[in-house]
């Protein structure tokens, strides 16, 4: 890749390294320089520009990061995750649900040592994480980066997975010393059962009994199937003390008394009947992260835990230490600032086709004979969009059919005469409580594809000022779809007529990233019978 400043007249095709203003337009850095950009900014004076300039043997930044994402996810769904697309260098890559993520750290430093322009950062190995949490992104630095190296990136990448929590059952054991206080007794239990609740196990009615190794060993023999637990009234002090002995008594074996994470040393590990038994330690009374939980959350993953795992639990194990370490046990967290963010999509497809003298343009069959409505309605059920809804006129009974069989929501507008304004608000309605951001796409746009509407997702991002995104064609033409962040719900539910969010897009236009698709899909948009002819006679209409 070349880069530097060079004489305006030069720089068409090249890629604007930092944002211009030329008269009213500003040009955001990122920004092909075609014609029309050019023209803008010699009609404003400048003269010289600095750019960036793909070379032969190099791939763009989003290609670059979406190869070296495929190499840590080649398959998502079976590794748990969720990966974005590719968007200014950046793929992020989340959870589809809670569980631990395994990631290979020697791997990930061998992709970072090839090539400073190739990153990759992740959560540690063995991190609990949420649903939606993301866990690694990748981002390419510059705008370029030589293909050979992202290939080497590639062969260094070792793939992630998340080991999801897979729920089950557990017994609790508690034992009584003399004078122990019943309140105590019953915090332990709480505390417990909301450990056990945040990794999906049942826990059954827990039994209490005298702290004497033949109480709790009977008690165990009873405890009905699933992981066992025992919490005792008194510390374990050795592995021949009351509760570790209680194991051994009930036909199992000891596997390891004692780790090295504090708090949560006196943890002890066995077997009995098929099942493992664990002995936690008093700090388990507490909600605050212990070294039980790392335990509890990797057993519920279905991830092996023995007498070598445990051993290895030291490095980050001085837990007690770190009072900005979360303290998740009472339930689980909705996703934080780097959650992957709920979006629905929604298909307008209220218009009444008046242009097209009799016919309904909704349902014109594209390509493959699907009707175009049927064909917008897919993209936005195989984009990774959380929900999908398409608003209808009443009296919708061909569109209804033309959608029959995908089982996306239909919602109907009842005053869809209105205009478009009116068929967004039915829309909104129907996905606002569960939406942080919404793609609004037009049902009479054939090529639309669900990966542009992927493209929208992964621009979107408050923190960074992206909440409105607009496809754009690959030259810069700005159409559809649209994506809005949660902020303007409340400005396009009070839009009326057939103005659509035209005056949304102007007023906020400090919000607005343009998001390149392939080719000019963005700007089809066939309303009238002579517009379906040239787009299949292979033009633009």
């Amino acid at each position: 890749m070349r880069f530097g400043p060079v004489p305006l007249a030069e720089a068409g095709g090249a890629i604007l390294a930092h944002s211009l203003t030329a008269g009213a337009t500003r040009l955001k850095k990122g920004r092909r320089l075609g014609p029309a950009e050019i023209a803008a900014l010699a009609e404003a004076g400048v003269a010289e520009v600095i750019v960036a300039r793909i070379e032969p043997g190099d791939l763009g930044e989003d290609e670059a990061a979406a190869a070296v994402a495929r190499a840590l996810a080649p398959d998502p769904q079976a590794q748990g995750v969720t990966v974005s697309a590719p968007f200014t260098g950046r793929v992020n890559l989340f959870a589809r649900a809670a569980g631990v993520l395994r990631i290979d750290a020697a791997a990930v430093d061998r992709l970072n040592a090839v090539d400073p322009a190739i990153t990759l950062a992740t959560l540690p190995d063995w991190s609990r994480v949420e649903a939606r949490q993301m866990v690694a992104t990748v981002k390419i630095i510059p705008y370029a980066v030589p293909a050979a190296a992202v290939a080497a990136a590639a062969a260094a990448a070792g793939p992630m997975r998340i080991a999801a929590f897979r729920g089950g059952r557990a017994s609790l054991i508690l034992t009584r010393t003399p004078g122990m206080k019943e309140s105590l007794i019953a915090k332990g239990g709480e505390a417990v059962a909301a450990r056990l609740r945040a990794l999906g196990i049942d826990l059954a009615p827990p039994v209490v009994v005298a702290h004497e190794t033949a109480a709790v060993a009977t008690a165990l023999a009873a405890a009905p199937a699933g992981m066992a637990l025992i919490l005792g009234g008194s510390a374990t002090s050795d592995a021949a003390d009351v509760c570790p002995a209680a194991v051994v008594a009930a036909g199992g074996r000891l596997i390891r008394f004692g780790m090295p994470v504090d708090p949560g040393n006196l943890l002890f590990i066995g077997e009995q009947a098929g099942r493992v038994v664990l002995g936690l330690p008093g700090c388990a009374r507490s909600p605050a992260l212990n070294g039980a939980d790392w335990v509890l959350e990797r057993l519920a993953a279905g991830l092996p835990v023995g007498d070598a795992e445990i051993a290895a639990m030291g490095v980050g194990g001085l837990l007690k230490e770190i009072p900005a370490r979360p303290q998740p046990r009472a339930g689980r967290p909705a996703p934080g600032p780097t959650g992957r963010p709920r979006i629905a999509a929604i298909v307008l497809a209220g218009g009444a086709s008046r242009r097209m003298r009799g016919s309904d343009k909704l349902l014109e069959p594209v390509a493959d004979g699907r009707p175009v409505l049927r064909a917008a309605a897919e993209a936005a059920l195989a984009s990774q969009a959380d929900a999908a809804v398409v608003v209808l006129p009443p009296d919708a009974d061909a569109r209804r059919a033309a959608l029959s069989g995908l089982g996306i929501a239909i919602v109907e507008a009842a005053d869809a005469a209105e205009g478009m304004a009116a068929s967004l608000r039915a829309g909104l309605r129907a996905v606002v409580d569960g939406a942080d951001a919404v793609v609004v796409l037009l049902a009479d746009m054939p090529e639309v594809a669900a990966g542009d509407v992927d493209r929208l997702i992964a621009a979107f991002d408050p923190a960074e000022g992206r909440e409105i995104c607009r496809a754009t064609t690959a030259d810069g033409r700005p159409g559809h779809p649209v994506l809005f962040g949660r902020r303007f719900f409340e400005t396009l539910a009070g839009l009326t007529g057939d103005r659509g969010a035209r005056e949304v897009l102007r007023d906020a236009a400090e919000f607005v990233v343009d998001v390149p698709t392939g080719g000019r899909a963005a700007a089809i948009d066939l309303d009238t019978p002579e517009d379906w002819a040239v787009w299949r006679a292979g033009s633009v209409a």
